[in-house]
């Protein structure tokens, strides 16, 4: 294999120079590694110049959604998307899964590592790409950067057409009924549902900075709530209730019981959905200032903190419920916890009002980090309409992302039955993002080996590799598991029908994302006579996008002669992301015929 470099690049404790050798512009260096092209490039949230392959969206060198990221934010970013039901509805199943008290808690510290372990993968992936807002996407896009576009328009279709959030807003909705105790029809469910998940859309889509506190404050009520959970199991556990006169008595022989295979796996998979967040903050890399110093510290601290919660929350139940009554219980586990500590009455409905604000608060978390996402994907130029993504007009937020996740959430919360099309749904979510997760930890040893084969500096950040080897392996568990049946045979999952339909249906969407990849890129191009490339758009309010464009096969020397490995036109000088002196004919309001783009110097 053969290198070109267009210009010097750093080695590890020389002084990285960005100006090219040619001419001095500020447009960035390119590094040649076979068909491979990396660029250099430079944000504006005080992270270092980097290398990224060409193919990948352009870098913003200003966010068009600011830099309103702080540590608090990254903290409560992470704690909102962590905390919502999870750890109020799972410790029941998770006991019943494990069959004892001591592997139940062994299971939550394992959570713990599981997710200190995709932290990290997460965090050497955005210390190589401290640019780029929008997580998995980007990660994908760098490590799997051939063939052309492959990775970047499966994960996009899949992202886009699984983006909705009708779960969580039917949670809301049900805890908010149980406040007074209504028991609500189907309709009355998803009307409330509706309602909650409009407020949230709305909290969010007028101001990117005060969305985010207005996630800060909430995330603040969910801890405090966690944290009053747990002074109040402690005090339980003193034997000062004396409506629990032997707290103590389920950590006595606290590893007695049996757990099936099945379950255990169960109790895993509950596991994560409990700690599923901690990866919130890289879908906003861009809008955060020194992202990778910030993440680090911040995203452990958040991390950190909900663990502890956890632990003692776990400590709380099982100090005030019996172990048979928990494991048996078709309540969630904080109900049974204050009945036995409070009584019926307020103070359980005091605590269903906390839980419906603790799943408006995920709504909202959630919201914030998959809007960053979808905008990437759609910055790829993988996705119809990249302006519609890209754009941050006129209130500078992703008004795209929302708009879509708003309307597949409503479709979601209004179409499906209650039962087995909802749980078939919602559970086709979890397949392809296991997949996916899989894929990433294992690119992560792509993206290491090019990078040291081209001599590119040491990133800010690098996970050690049994970290990174026990999340592969976590993730290869995850793919390889859900085909396990349930103890009750292969009916009794979740839904009436065969109970691994949804991994089937999931290998389904990513096969179809493959054959409409084929189709899309190299079958119809072939048999019209044009070839796919990409140019970059910049648009007013200061974002930029690759748009994929047809360029015919008899004018494809040309194109390629007059633009870069990134799209741009050769010579342009690159003013970063304030659209002027950028883009093309086709960037200025032009259209989607095949043609090219023409050098103004040589057209004419």
């Amino acid at each position: 294999m053969s290198f070109n470099w267009r210009r010097p690049f750093r080695r590890e404790g020389d002084d990285l120079d960005t100006t090219r050798q040619n001419d001095g512009a500020d447009e960035p260096g390119e590094v040649s590694d076979g068909s491979l092209k990396y660029t250099l490039a430079t944000g504006g949230n005080d992270s270092p110049p980097t290398y990224q392959e060409a193919n990948g969206a352009p870098v913003e060198t200003h966010s068009p959604l600011g830099y309103s990221v702080g540590p608090i934010t990254i903290i409560f970013l992470n704690i909102s998307k962590m905390i919502g039901t999870g750890v109020y509805s799972t410790p029941s199943a998770i006991l019943s899964g494990t069959g004892s008290v001591g592997l139940s808690m062994i299971f939550w510290v394992l959570g713990f590592f599981i997710s200190i372990a995709t932290l990290s993968v997460y965090l050497e992936f955005a210390a190589y790409f401290p640019n780029r807002s929008g997580s998995e996407v980007v990660y994908l896009e760098q490590a799997y950067p051939r063939p052309k576009w492959l990775f970047p328009t499966a994960f996009a279709f899949i992202s886009v057409a699984l983006s909705f959030s009708s779960g969580n807003a039917i949670v809301l909705s049900q805890y908010l009924f149980r406040i007074n105790g209504h028991v609500p029809t189907a309709w009355e469910l998803k009307g409330v549902a509706l309602a909650g998940y409009t407020v949230a859309t709305l909290a969010v889509s007028f101001n990117t900075r005060l969305s985010y506190l207005f996630s800060n404050g909430i995330g603040i009520v969910k801890v405090l709530t966690l944290i009053f959970v747990a002074i109040t199991g402690l005090v339980v556990l003193g034997g000062n209730v004396k409506s629990i006169p032997d707290p103590k008595i389920n950590f006595v022989n606290s590893f007695e019981g049996t757990a099936t295979a099945y379950g255990i796996t169960n109790a895993l998979y509950r596991i994560i959905f409990s700690y599923a967040g901690f990866e919130n903050a890289f879908n906003v890399v861009n809008e955060v200032k020194n992202p990778v110093k910030q993440i680090r510290r911040n995203g452990f601290i958040a991390l950190g903190i909900v663990t502890v919660l956890y632990l003692f929350a776990n400590i709380a139940y099982f100090a005030a419920v019996p172990k048979a009554d928990l494991a048996a219980s078709k309540q969630i586990a904080a109900s049974l916890f204050f009945t036995r500590v409070f009584g019926d009455g307020g103070a359980v409905r005091g605590l269903n009002f906390l839980i419906a604000l603790s799943s408006f608060g995920n709504l909202v978390a959630v919201l914030l980090g998959s809007s960053r996402l979808i905008r990437e994907c759609g910055r790829q130029g993988v996705l119809p309409f990249p302006r519609f993504w890209a754009s941050t007009r006129p209130f500078g937020t992703p008004l795209g992302p929302y708009a879509l996740k708003y309307v597949l959430t409503v479709i979601m919360i209004l179409a499906p039955p209650a039962g087995d099309a909802f749980n078939f749904i919602s559970d086709l979510q979890v397949y392809p993002s296991a997949a996916f997760q899989l894929i990433m930890g294992v690119g992560l040893y792509l993206v290491r080996f090019r990078r040291k084969r081209l001599g590119l500096p040491r990133p800010e950040f690098k996970a050690w590799d049994v970290v990174v080897v026990f999340n592969i392996l976590i993730n290869i568990y995850l793919v390889v598991m859900p085909w396990y049946p349930p103890a009750g045979g292969i009916y009794a999952g979740d839904v009436s029908f065969w109970y691994a339909t949804y991994v089937v249906a999931g290998i389904g969407l990513l096969v179809g994302c493959g054959v409409y990849y084929y189709v899309w890129v190299q079958l119809l191009p072939r048999l019209r006579g044009y070839r796919i490339r990409q140019e970059v758009l910049r648009l007013d309010d200061g974002a930029n996008s690759h748009k994929l464009v047809k360029v015919p096969v008899a004018q494809l020397a040309e194109w390629d002669a007059t633009h870069d490995a990134s799209g741009r036109p050769v010579g342009e000088a690159d003013l970063g992301s304030d659209g002027k002196n950028g883009g093309s004919s086709l960037d200025k309001g032009g259209s989607n015929e095949p043609t090219i783009v023409r050098d103004p110097e040589k057209s004419g």
